[in-house]
């Protein structure tokens, strides 16, 4: 993981153009999405596991797209906050929370700017498949770290690095079973459980717990495991 501090936006452009251009079908259970939508309930409960009520906390949603966990999350009883640098996933997120009903704050803002902004402000922050699409994951990881308060909880998803999670999330994700889009993912953006824990300790956060995040394509549910070889969640506090 680079661990660059030069002065930039980090984000990579034909990233935000791939997820801008699916950005209508964000809250489409049966669209491009679906998985997002299938594993949200696992998300939000191994989230509120680990960090209790969400109730009256206030929450930071990294990469929030188009604000499915946000909502979730807001439903909850959370004050939440979600960011994103895709202007078109944004707005649908803002549509889809004026049908809802959830509130949910929307802001169009790089995460390292929003430590600058308001460092130590909020109790939870969540980054979820997310740092496996930016250039510089490690310069994420110590943004939600700063902006976590002492004591508070940041949590990541992202995919393993190895040839099981190229045969599960590649291969089979977007060629075979077509839950995804092909090109979604780029292999050598894939982290590994110990460069997230680098990149966490290096940040002054304390790795907590992981768990692995597993598809069954004959009952095609998901569900969490202690696999973390291909989908992995990890728990950290400041």
């Amino acid at each position: 993981m680079s661990t660059s501090t030069e002065s930039r936006v980090n984000v990579d452009q034909a990233e935000l153009a791939k997820f801008s251009a699916l950005a209508a079908r964000w809250w489409d259970p049966d669209s491009e999405f679906a998985p997002l939508h299938a594993i949200n309930p696992l998300r939000l409960d191994w989230i509120q596991e680990i960090a209790g009520s969400l109730d009256g906390k206030q929450v930071l949603d990294v990469g929030c797209g188009g604000g499915i966990l946000a909502e979730s999350m807001a439903a909850a009883g959370a004050t939440v906050t979600g960011i994103d640098l895709a202007e078109k996933s944004l707005k649908v997120a803002r549509l889809h929370g004026l049908e809802s009903g959830v509130k949910v704050e929307y802001r169009a803002v790089p995460v390292e700017d929003l430590a600058r902004e308001q460092p130590e402000r909020y109790d939870v922050v969540t980054c979820m498949e997310m740092l496996e699409h930016v250039p510089d994951p490690a310069s994420i990881v110590r943004a939600c770290a700063d902006l976590a308060k002492p004591g508070g909880w940041v949590f990541f998803s992202t995919l393993n690095r190895n040839p099981k999670s190229f045969l599960y999330a590649i291969v089979g994700a977007e060629h075979v079973l077509r839950l995804l889009p092909r090109g979604t993912h780029s292999y050598e953006n894939f982290i590994k459980p110990s460069e997230l824990a680098a990149a966490v300790r290096q940040s002054g956060l304390a790795a907590v717990r992981m768990a692995g995040m597993q598809y069954n394509p004959f009952t095609k549910v998901y569900g969490l495991s202690g696999d973390t070889s291909v989908n992995y969640l990890m728990a950290t506090r400041k």
